[in-house]
């Protein structure tokens, strides 16, 4: 064990010298460093408090050694000193033994003085009525005489064996007396020895306890020393990283800034472009929305155009179309009177024959009419006839039929009307006797529920008495009931006493038989103790010799439990001495609590800081969405401007050809205003030719009705308008014309204006941007793109320092609850201590106050510390 310890102190030594040397070397690294003076300083002040804790841990290992030697000692001296406590407890057992006899003996030489009184009492009353009889003696004879001398011998016998046993008796006494004062001397030393047995064992409890809580101070001070080993180790590795990590991030946060400084001169400058385009576009949709405005009047007035000469163009179309008709029925009205005129001669002689042939088929047709009615009148009587008979016939057979099928019934009916009355019949007899049993039945049943209904009544009463009765009874049994249960336990009472004196009886008489034997026996360890008590002289003597080595080895025992005291005092300096370190240590950790609050608050800092930051990334990558959104609407804009100036292009385009059509359909149209008088007078001639013509078609049509010439001949007839009628189509014609006129005067002038509109737009369009503006647009498109794209990278980036600084939150809130936990071992180890310290504290008042210090009773009931009092 010794090696394997010294081997483990060697070990610790290297691992505390290599943990020098990292330190060291840590040190070394942080003291260039300005952001890590204040984890520097913690990390010595770290060192230091496990430096100390080392060395405390060293000492307390040299003194646990010197009272694990010290114990080992103590405990040698407890086991002689519990050997020899033993041998003690053996001879007063033995003693105790020899003095439970002796005072059997006594007591049996007390009874025997006892008896022995009564004898000589009695045999004085006799004395004294043998002298009484000698005075009056007169009449004594020789045999009396003798009997006196006997009697006297006697007495004088028993005077003596009184006086040897009161004699006896008394030296008995002074032996016990003897006895008792050296038992009660071995039994002052054994509890003297006892006491000193019992602190030495407290303390030696208190050593190991002491030992032990150095031992388990030593293995929670190993254990958190490996733990603070390990926690060093890993918080240089953190803090290798952390470096890294800071010089990594300052890095990109000069990378960062510069980006954002030449961001923010790229966002201005491309404000400065939006809003150079924004007033453009005002510009542009300003002259848009007039050149709409133009368009669509311009749109408009064509529609307009366009349909009134629609309707001009209908009404030439319908006149064209009316004359066109008016020359085809004119020339069909031709044909159909030349077709007419045959058909009529041709028809005519068709009809002649014709009537020749209807009337020779008209007189044969009335002769077959004639027949034929009368074969029809025939045939249909005799038709009536034969579905009359039919009819008849049918009616009869079904007639028979159903008188048959009645006939039958009847008779079925008949049967079954018999059977049931049969069955009545038999029923009625059936039910007449059962009604005469059952009138039978009922006057008995009467009979019998009055007989029953008296038995009941007489029951009833009978009842109500015996209810009575078993009341009365009941009372008396509870009564009776009572009675027995207080003579029951009188009985028992009686039985328990006589079975206590019976039992009193019996042991009483074997107790008189135990004591007669008793006497017996005591009389034969009545001698034996008188050589015993020889032997136990010469014991006490030996006794008092160890008596007096005790005493020495109590002194040296004294001397040592001195020795102890001052080492638990050195013991007591010494933990008080490591509570101060302990509280030092407590405030050391409450710094290093209050600089990690410092640190946190710093941390909170700088993540408000990067919050901030970050919102305000946000905020700007919100600006650009919606320069963006501007940017596309704008585009849209511009793109829906190209498509419509592209439109207006195209309907100015078709305009124009509409215009030049409409000038050739204006020349084409004066042209043939010329001609419209012509066209209207050719129109006037053919619509009077065409009722002239009507009105002969009517006259031959008339004539062929009812022809009034033979021959046919006809006079040609014509008739001129009037002058008045020529003047009033002249002056209609001439309104016309002067409307026609007003109306192409009005289109000149509309055509005028589109032809000035149509200038003012080539002219505004002429001043609109052209393709540079698109090219143009086309590099800020390029532009905003690119910075879209390092937008988004540093937006993935700071998402990416973010949670590296969460992260390190959760690191940092791991090593804080380490450091709870921690603080919280340490107090509960502290509260530990306390409570065991308690514990043995009252250990050590229990212990204390166990101790006997009445008067000890042994054996037969009889106090120790007093001294026998014997009667005289």
């Amino acid at each position: 064990m010794a090696e394997e310890k010294s081997d483990k102190a060697v070990l610790e030594e290297t691992a505390f010298e290599e943990i020098e040397r990292d330190f060291h070397e840590v040190l070394n690294e942080l003291i260039g460093d300005k952001s890590l003076e204040k984890f520097r300083l913690e990390y010595e002040k770290l060192h230091a408090v496990m430096k100390k804790s080392y060395e405390n841990e060293k000492r307390l290992m040299a003194k646990c050694r010197e009272l694990n030697a010290e114990i080992v000692v103590n405990s040698a001296k407890v086991a002689t000193a519990l050997k020899l406590s033993q041998d003690d407890q053996t001879t007063i057992a033995s003693l105790k033994k020899e003095i439970e006899k002796a005072w059997k003996m006594v007591d049996a030489a007390y009874d025997k003085e006892q008896k022995a009184k009564e004898t000589i009492l009695a045999l004085k009353e006799e004395i004294v009525n043998l002298t009484k009889l000698v005075e009056q003696g007169s009449g004594l004879t020789m045999d009396q005489d003798s009997n006196i001398r006997d009697l006297l011998k006697f007495k004088e016998e028993v005077t003596k064996e009184r006086d040897q046993l009161l004699s006896e008796v008394v030296k008995l006494r002074e032996s016990l007396a003897n006895i008792t004062e050296h038992q009660q001397e071995a039994e002052r030393s054994r509890d003297e020895a006892e006491h000193t047995i019992n602190q030495f064992q407290q303390e030696i409890q208190q050593r190991q306890n002491e030992a032990l809580r150095e031992t388990r101070k030593k293995e929670k001070l190993e254990k958190e020393l490996k733990q603070i080993q390990t926690d060093m180790d890993t918080r240089q590795t953190e803090i290798k990283a952390l470096q890294q990590y800071v010089q990594k991030s300052k890095e990109e946060l000069q990378r960062l800034e510069q980006q954002l400084k030449e961001q923010k001169i790229l966002n201005e400058r491309a404000a400065k472009e939006l809003e150079q385009f924004q007033m453009r576009n005002a510009k542009l949709q300003q002259e848009n929305e007039q050149h709409i405005l133009v368009c669509e009047q311009l749109s408009q007035e064509n529609q307009q155009k366009a349909l009134e000469l629609k309707a001009k163009e209908e009404e030439i179309h319908q006149m064209r179309t009316d004359i066109g008709k008016l020359n085809k029925v004119r020339e069909q009205i031709h044909k159909k009177l030349h077709q007419i005129e045959d058909q009529k001669a041709e028809v005519e002689q068709h009809k002649d024959t014709l009537k020749n042939q209807i009337l020779g088929l008209e007189r044969e047709v009335e002769v077959s009419k004639k027949q034929a009615e009368f074969d029809k009148k025939a045939m249909d009587e005799l038709l009536r006839e034969r579905d009359m008979l039919n009819k008849n016939m049918l009616k009869a057979i079904h007639a028979t039929q159903k008188q048959v099928d009645l006939v039958k019934l009847h008779e079925q009916a008949k049967r079954n009307l018999e059977e049931e009355i049969q069955n009545y019949k038999d029923e009625a007899q059936k039910q007449r006797k059962i009604i005469f049993q059952l009138e039978k039945d009922r006057d008995r049943y009467i009979n019998e529920a009055s007989d029953l209904t008296q038995k009941v009544l007489m029951n009833m009463e009978d009842i109500k008495v015996r209810e009575m009765q078993i009341f009365d009874y009941k009372k008396k049994i509870a009564e009776s009931e009572t009675k027995l249960k207080q003579q029951q336990n009188l009985y028992e009472a009686v039985r328990s006493d006589r079975n206590l004196y019976s039992k009193n009886l019996v042991e009483a008489q074997d107790e008189i038989t135990e004591m007669k034997k008793k006497l017996k026996i005591m009389t034969h360890q009545v001698d034996q103790l008188k050589e015993e008590i020889s032997s136990k002289e010469s014991a006490l003597v030996k006794l008092h010799l160890e008596q007096q080595r005790i005493e020495k080895e109590k002194e040296t025992l004294k001397a040592e439990l001195q020795k102890l005291r001052q080492q638990a005092l050195e013991t007591k300096h010494f933990i008080e001495k490591q509570e101060a370190e302990e509280r030092k240590l407590l405030r050391i950790i409450a710094e290093a609590d209050g600089e990690r609050l410092r640190q946190k608050k710093e941390l909170d800092q700088v993540i408000g800081e990067r919050d901030i930051l970050g919102s305000q990334l946000v905020r700007r990558n919100d600006e650009l969405a919606l320069l963006y959104e501007k940017i596309k609407i704008q585009q849209s804009v511009l793109n829906k401007g190209e498509t419509q100036y592209n439109q207006r292009l195209e309907d100015m385009r078709i305009l124009k050809l509409e215009i030049k059509k409409l000038r050739r359909e204006k020349g084409i149209l004066a042209r043939s205003v010329a001609n419209v008088e012509e066209l209207r007078q050719e129109l006037f001639h053919m619509q009077r030719e065409f009722m002239k013509e009507r009105t002969r078609c009517r006259a031959l049509e008339e004539e062929l009705e009812n022809p009034m010439n033979v021959h046919r001949w006809r006079k040609l007839e014509a008739s001129d308008p009037t002058t008045y009628e020529l003047i009033e189509k002249i002056h209609t014609l001439q309104k016309r014309l002067i409307s026609k006129t007003e109306e192409v005067v009005e289109k000149e002038l509309l055509l005028q204006e589109k032809e000035r509109l149509y200038v003012e737009l080539k002219h505004i369009l002429a001043r609109q941007p052209g393709p540079e503006a698109a090219e143009q647009l086309q590099i800020y498109r390029q532009t905003l793109r690119e910075k879209t794209k390092q937008l988004k990278v540093l937006s993935s980036e700071l998402n990416m320092y973010e949670s590296q600084s969460e992260e390190y939150k959760y690191e940092l809130g791991k090593l804080s609850n380490e450091l709870m936990n921690l603080k919280k071992k340490y107090l509960a180890q502290k509260r530990k201590e306390y409570v065991q310290k308690q514990k043995d504290k009252s250990m050590d008042i229990t212990i204390a106050l166990g101790k006997p210090t009445g008067p000890r009773f042994t054996g037969g009931g009889f106090p120790l510390s007093k001294s026998p009092q014997v009667k005289s």
